[in-house]
């Protein structure tokens, strides 16, 4: 699973973030996808970026994704 943050006006990936860059092997989906909005969050903040707006394409705001936005917003970055 990815996550990334993209300057709309730009066209430009700003951030990106992949489950392969953590340390959770015995993780669950979901555990890893929390961990995954958390270290999204963290290398958005050591870039300036604070406020952000959360698009989830087609999918569904459950699970994983639902997941992800939670361990972003607990490291402390705005949507």
């Amino acid at each position: 699973m990815y996550a990334q943050l993209i300057d709309d006006s730009s066209q430009k990936t700003l951030i990106f973030a992949s489950t392969r860059e953590l340390k959770a092997d015995k993780k669950t989906k979901t555990e890893k996808a929390r961990m995954l909005g958390e270290l999204l969050s963290e290398k958005a903040q050591k870039s300036g970026i604070t406020k952000t707006v959360f698009n989830k394409g087609s999918y569904l705001y459950h699970g994983r994704v639902k997941a992800v936005a939670e361990g972003a917003r607990s490291k402390g970055l705005i949507f």
